[in-house]
């Protein structure tokens, strides 16, 4: 049961659903039972927070919020999430070919180092998935 008294099982719930719609149940579920005393309030906090709310906010289909992703993540350089988020854009009908204009135009406003980093993880998902 979280300690956390800020918890809200609403909202976890909700994050809970979509983190596995985008993410995929294996991978969600995974992340969640191998949380430890030291990760579990980010577990909880990023489910709530992240999925719960943002992700359900109706400004913004899912497919545009992967897009978004993939530029921030780019931009940050942070491989790992990228490869997690490419696997999840796929799953919002984001397409090869779209993923691939997204790395291009990392290109000219990230740098090249950041869009080809992009370009290796974004062809080892492919790969991955068979695409």
């Amino acid at each position: 049961m979280p300690q956390d008294p800020f918890f809200n099982e609403k909202l976890f719930e909700a994050g809970l659903a979509v983190r596995k719609q985008v993410l995929g149940k294996d991978y969600v579920e995974k992340s969640l039972a191998s949380a430890d005393d030291f990760m579990q309030a980010f577990q909880e906090f990023t489910t709530q927070y992240c999925w719960g709310i943002i992700w359900n906010r109706p400004g913004l289909d899912r497919k545009t919020r992967s897009f978004l992703n993939l530029a921030f993540l780019i931009a940050l350089n942070r491989p790992n999430e990228l490869r997690l988020h490419i696997a999840g854009a796929l799953a919002n009908g984001v397409t090869k070919e779209e993923i691939k204009e997204v790395c291009l135009q990392a290109f000219v406003y990230c740098g090249v180092p950041a869009s080809l980093d992009a370009f290796k993880v974004a062809q080892e998902v492919f790969k991955e998935k068979g695409i």
